[in-house]
């Protein structure tokens, strides 16, 4: 189990004492390589679920700005059959969404059997930017930890594989980037003042943070931090993480779909056989 997996409430998290930074020994070139064998696994799998159609999968995206949520869709993404794969992004609520539980909007998104859902944001902003800028009585929010852990179990109970992944940078490596974003010209239509803003809300990000992955973590439910001030290791992390949770249903996919294959040459040689008894039929008559 990767060290950074977090899958019990009772484990407090404490984001100042686990690295942004990949461990010593781990090349780019090393994980590039790696990825590119996970990368044809979890297509493979991706197949067996979307045939099987028992299960779907959920993942989970937050970070701070600038963390990699899209860099990770695009690479991660990338691996996976199109056909079976919805990207959603939550924003600032709109009018109808306001007039609705915090999870409605969410929960129309998750996704059907057989298919990924990649959330951008999610949630969580719920009990992150609402709690940071006081957009809700704390009243409020606390109660929302409960909401989440009961809408992923209710997810779970359903076939639903909710993998949920903290993309962890230093607030020097966001400096780094955000400056980046101004002095390239492919780059600077992400520029927003209020990524600067928000830094200035660092430490208070931190605690809501540490108190979301805390406090929803559950086994059917995991929260993975990811060292992502190397974008080539995030990448490799988030990928081996999604392969090994489903490695953990393919027998029970392929049995699945040897039987729905079984079905389908039974009803085959059903329909030849019958046919074949008409044509018989036919030809006695002539």
């Amino acid at each position: 189990m990767p060290k950074n997996l977090f899958d019990n409430r009772d484990c407090k998290v404490h984001l100042s004492r686990i690295s942004a930074e990949p461990p010593a020994g781990m090349t780019r070139a090393k994980a590039e390589k790696r990825f590119g064998t996970l990368g044809d696994e979890m297509f493979e799998l991706q197949d067996a679920l979307w045939g099987a159609k028992v299960h779907s999968v959920l993942v989970v995206l937050q970070g701070r700005d600038s963390a990699g949520k899209d860099g990770t869709i695009k690479h991660v993404a990338g691996c996976l059959n199109p056909r079976g794969v919805s990207v959603v992004s939550f924003g600032v609520p709109t009018t109808e969404e306001r007039e609705h539980d915090f999870l409605w909007r969410v929960h129309r998104h998750a996704p059907r059997r057989g298919e990924f859902a990649i959330f951008n944001r999610s949630h969580y902003e719920d009990v992150l930017v609402v709690r940071v800028h006081d957009l809700a009585p704390k009243k409020t929010w606390k109660e929302r930890y409960g909401h989440i852990r009961d809408f992923e179990e209710l997810l779970a109970e359903h076939g639903t594989i909710v993998l949920k992944y903290f993309l962890h940078i230093t607030k020097d490596e966001q400096e780094k980037r955000l400056l980046e974003r101004e002095k390239d010209t492919s780059t600077a239509w992400k520029l927003n003042p209020n990524d600067w803003k928000e830094r200035d809300y660092w430490d208070e990000y931190t605690a809501a943070y540490e108190d979301a992955i805390s406090k929803t973590a559950a086994p059917h439910a995991p929260w993975l931090i990811v060292p992502a001030n190397a974008k080539w290791y995030r990448n490799l992390l988030v990928a081996e993480s999604i392969v090994a949770a489903l490695r953990d249903h393919r027998r029970n996919w392929e049995k699945t779909l040897d039987d729905m294959g079984r079905a389908g040459r039974a009803g085959l040689d059903a329909y030849r056989a019958e046919l074949k008894a008409r044509k018989n039929g036919g030809r006695r008559r002539g």
